[in-house]
């Protein structure tokens, strides 16, 4: 299976405004300036689907994205810039963790810049991930920004704060587009698992 076609549905504040949920869905969260919406648009082959801004913290919506008339990707506001005012780090945190604590089937990415060891804001993400028993997944990005003996020494440093097996994470470049087969492959393997048939559903 391929993403052959993505069409961006609504952006929603509270529960209320989400729209009909599918059989499992895919959220990506991660830092503000990590790539998340970069990675996107270029898995999904569409150059300007989800916004990018060279100002982290643009990310104010949960976002959602109709993926082969079938299922949703999820695209949640960045965290951990910190010129963004208190309040509204504070909304940002409420709209995340509502989400995150909904009765919605779905998978979530968590992505971190492979350049970076993990922040506090990283590890409380990850804290909060499995305090709501989500079923998530890491994905480093930016990969091309670093030569092999660079990556293989950076994730050394990583290790020393998250337990993890290279082969049980992602690696993605938005830029080169490596790592896309990958985790389309795995995005469709899950989509299988959870059923056959997509919910049928109206599409505003």
């Amino acid at each position: 299976m391929r993403i052959k076609k993505t069409d961006f549905i609504k952006s929603a504040v509270v529960i209320n405004d989400y729209p009909e949920s599918t059989e499992i869905e895919f959220a990506f969260i991660g830092r503000s300036n990590v790539g998340k919406s970069s990675l996107i648009n270029s898995l999904t082959n569409r150059r300007n689907l989800a916004r990018t801004s060279k100002t982290p913290g643009r990310t104010q919506l949960i976002n959602f994205f109709d993926v082969n008339e079938d299922f949703y990707f999820v695209d949640l506001p960045g965290y951990g810039f910190a010129k963004v005012p208190e309040a509204v780090k504070k909304n940002w945190g409420k709209l995340i963790s509502d989400y995150l604590n909904s009765d919605r089937e779905k998978i979530v990415f968590l992505l971190l810049d492979i350049r970076r060891v993990p922040s506090g804001d990283d590890i409380e993400m990850l804290k909060w991930l499995e305090h709501y028993d989500i079923n998530y997944y890491i994905i480093f990005t930016k990969t091309d920004k670093l030569s092999n003996n660079q990556k293989f020494k950076q994730l050394k440093e990583i290790k020393r704060k998250l337990e993890f097996n290279n082969n049980d994470v992602f690696f993605y470049s938005a830029l080169k587009n490596t790592g896309r087969e990958e985790l389309e492959e795995f995005i469709f393997d899950e989509r299988k698992k959870a059923g056959k048939t997509g919910l049928k559903r109206t599409l505003d």
